[in-house]
């Protein structure tokens, strides 16, 4: 869980009276909504789901693994399709045993980050045994250098595995590189109800977090209200996960739940659309949970669902562009 890692460092100095989706311009008591989808970039799987998603679903938003294999092929495609709010998936971690990456900074430059295979640890608590500050920092810009380099500007900054909130450490380096260049860092520094019911935190706990994203919003960023990122534990029951009907099914009702359970405020759901290919099971066996959100994004049903319940959809663009115009 994103938020697992981060440990309480600053001593909470203010209520929020209202959220930060009506800071920003939304009416009061609006929910709205960024449909997320991780890992873009990471195989050429990741890549048709993410497109499915964006282009024929109701995902609004999307993320790059910059170090991965088919960045170069995602990165043509939003292009060819300057209107996709793209961001980085900041990747400082490599999780899979036969498919993997290496930090673009390279080893001499983050030897901390880079295992015995010469590519990224394949855990957090790797990385935070491992790396420094520093490191994390070097291979953070690398990615944005990399994107830069091949003309892909991306909306927001996101972190792969939730690395960057493993130290505190670690999580200012990424806060501070997004407000030096002005790109949006994912945080959720409001009224987090949805974090503290699946983390069971505490109140105080919150409150930190809070006076953290108070800092963000000072510097000119916009700050999430909530997040949502319970999507990967969602179990697939062993006899639906190869009946495409059945699966699309199941995790369009776990989402219409989902959007049941918001509160007003401006939320982020993460996904992780993919259209597996015949060898995606040779990388992970997670197909089923991936094509799974996949089919929700697609189904008409989600769609309306979206209506009914009146969700305001939302990209980071946009939230940038609203941020601004705030004083």
């Amino acid at each position: 869980m994103i938020l697992g890692y981060l440990l309480p460092i600053f001593v909470f100095a203010q209520v929020h009276d209202t959220t930060y989706a009506e800071r920003l311009g939304f009416p009061r008591g609006s929910r709205v909504v960024i449909l997320h989808v991780d890992d873009a970039g990471m195989s050429y799987s990741s890549n048709e789901g993410a497109i499915k998603a964006l282009t024929q679903g109701a995902a609004t938003s999307v993320s790059v693994m910059m170090p991965c294999a088919w960045v170069p092929e995602f990165v043509h495609f939003l292009k060819e399709h300057p209107e996709i709010d793209a961001g980085l998936h900041l990747t400082l971690t490599s999780e899979w045993k036969d498919y993997r990456w290496m930090p673009l900074a390279g080893k001499k430059m983050v030897p901390g980050l880079t295992d015995p295979e010469g590519c990224l640890w394949a855990s957090v608590p790797e990385v935070v045994t491992h790396a420094s500050p520093d490191e994390v920092e070097t291979e953070i810009n690398a990615q944005l250098d990399r994107a830069r380099s091949m003309g892909f500007e991306p909306t927001h900054l996101d972190t792969h595995m939730g690395t960057v909130f493993a130290t505190p450490a670690f999580l200012m380096r990424y806060i501070q590189i997004g407000i030096r260049n002005h790109i949006p860092v994912m945080f959720p520094g409001g009224a987090d109800a949805l974090i503290q019911a699946q983390m069971h935190l505490t109140d105080a706990y919150i409150e930190q977090v809070r006076k953290m994203g108070k800092m963000i919003w000072d510097a000119g960023l916009p700050v999430l209200d909530d997040l949502h990122n319970y999507s990967y534990d969602w179990k697939i029951p062993a006899e639906i996960a190869a009946d495409d009907r059945k699966l699309q099914q199941f995790k369009t009702a776990k989402y219409i739940e989902a959007l049941k359970s918001l509160k007003p405020g401006l939320t982020m759901i993460i996904m992780h659309c993919s259209d597996p290919s015949p060898v995606f099971k040779f990388i992970t066996d997670s197909g089923p949970v991936r094509k799974g959100d996949l089919l929700a994004m697609i189904n008409p049903e989600f769609k309306k669902a979206l209506q009914d319940q009146g969700i305001v959809l939302t990209t980071w663009r946009e939230l940038k562009a609203r941020r601004d115009k705030v004083r």
